[in-house]
This record gives C-alpha cells, structure tokens and sequence, in this order.
C-alpha cells in the first residue's frame, strides 16, 4: 500500500512538470509571438519567405509568426541633426557654416527606406546632402554676400535640401543655418576695409568742415567789406563827425573798464611828471 501511495506521488509530481514545462514553452512561444509598437513608432515586418512586407504597421500590440518574421522598429517622431561643411565661396573665400535640419521619415515609404538604408537612413543620407546643397549654393556667392543676403541664401539651401531630400523618402520640417564664419584671413581683411571706410569718413568730414569755415570767412569778410562802404559813404555824405563819435565812445568805454582795475595808476600828459609841487619852493631850497 506505501508503494502504491509513493507511485501516485511520483505520478502526480511528473504530471505538474510536465504541465510547468507546456506552460513555460506556451508562454515562451506567445511572448515571441508578440511585439509592441510605442507611441510615436512603427514597424515594419521581414518575413524570411516573402522578403520585407510593404505594409507598415502601427502602434500597439502585434502578432508575428516566431522565427519567421522578425520587426524592426522606426521612430518616426522629428529629429534634430546638425552638421558643419566648410565651403568656398564665388570669390574663392573658405566659409564655416553650421546647418540644423528637423527631419522625419515618409511613413508609407518606411519599407523601401529600409529595403535602401537600413533603420540608421538619416545618419547615412542628410550629412552627405547637406554638405553637398551648402557647397553648390554657397558657391553662387561672394563672401560678403552671404552676410548681407543671408535671407536668401537660407531660403536656396531650404529648398533645395527639401527637393533632394524627398528623394531618399525623407521629410524635412526645417532647415536653418545657426552659424556662419570666416577665415582669419578674410576677417582680416574685412577689419582692414572697415577701418579704411572710417578713415574715408573721417576724411570726408574735415574737407566739409574746411568748406564751412572758408564759406564763413568770405561770409565774414564780405559782411566786413560792406560795413566798411556804409561808412565810408556815410563819411563822405555828412563828414569826419561820426568817426569823431565813435572814438569818443570807445575812449569812454575803455576808460570805465579801466577805472574798475585796481592795478591801473593814471599819469598825467605832456612833460609835467610832478603833481603838486612848488617849482618856486624847488629853487629856494637850493
């Protein structure tokens, strides 16, 4: 009877491996026959029968067949990317400029961008076409040309990163240049031209300043000349009786402004130096 009892214990302790075992090689086959889509993600299936599936799949939970499909996942949110290309100019000038892109994938192409580019397609395509649309359109421009017509420059490689672009199923959101310089030699220059300007300037400012001065020294000196004529005829009509009234004021206006001074001691005319003496009691003393 303990034998009987040890066999039934060791039967039911095999069924609940083997139950174990079914489950775990279930659930084992179920998680590989799932996967998940995030937010922002698709997919896209390769089946190894049928090659890549031109359906791309959306977000959420998915079933596949385990060993036979396999996912790959694309985020398909928008990216940013930033590279520099060093450029010449049409003035053969080298530039540094510095691009920012926001770039996402086509979603319904997303099965031929991995068929051509594999998961990593931006990394391989828009630093290529980036530097190739910045070299031909810088190319069209002379160096200062760039600073004063940036506006159009931008709106040239926007455009024209956009067109090449889409044909690689690529969208671009936007495209900007954040940084633009140039070589030693050329910021040299351009500091050697500026201070030029300002010498010319400066220049240009004395001349005009040695035009108004002349211009008032012969507005001065014909206003003098008049001045002269009205008194001269104003001597002739009625004689020498105004000079003798101008004499007598400006005589009066310099003895007042003397007559203020403190250090100013007055002095008789003529040979009569000393004031207040005797010349009758000078000789008796003698």
């Amino acid at each position: 009877m303990a034998a009987g009892g040890g066999q039934a214990a060791f039967s039911f302790l095999t069924n609940i491996a083997r139950t174990a075992v079914g489950l775990g090689v279930s659930a084992s086959l179920l998680s590989a026959s799932l996967y998940t889509v995030d937010g922002g993600q698709r997919a896209v299936l390769f089946d190894r029968f049928r090659g890549v599936l031109d359906e791309t799949v959306g977000e959420g939970t998915h079933f596949l067949v385990p060993w036979l499909q396999k996912p790959y996942i694309f985020d398909i949110r928008t990216r940013p990317h930033t590279f520099t290309s060093n450029s010449g100019t049409k003035d053969l000038q080298m530039v540094n400029l510095t691009l920012r892109l926001l770039s996402r994938p086509d979603v319904p192409m997303l099965p031929t961008i991995f068929k051509s580019l594999g998961t990593e397609y931006d990394e391989k395509v828009l630093p290529s076409i980036g530097n190739e649309v910045l070299k031909a359109v810088v190319a069209q421009f002379n160096a200062d040309q760039l600073l004063t017509d940036r506006p159009h420059v931008s709106a040239l490689v926007r455009d024209a990163l956009i067109k090449r672009a889409r044909d690689f199923n690529i969208v671009l959101d936007d495209v900007a240049i954040t940084h633009l310089s140039y070589g030693s030699e050329f910021s040299i220059a351009v500091e050697k031209k500026q201070v030029a300007q300002q010498e010319a300037e400066r220049s240009k400012f004395l001349v005009a300043r040695a035009e108004q001065e002349r211009r008032a020294a012969v507005i001065r000196a014909e206003g003098e000349s008049e001045a002269a004529k009205l008194i001269s005829d104003a001597t002739a009509a009625v004689g020498t009786g105004i000079l003798e009234l101008r004499r007598i004021e400006a005589a009066r206006e310099i003895a007042s402004t003397l007559s203020k001074s403190p250090n100013v001691v007055y002095l008789p005319g003529g040979n009569n130096m000393l004031l207040g003496l005797n010349p009758t009691g000078l000789g008796q003393g003698r």
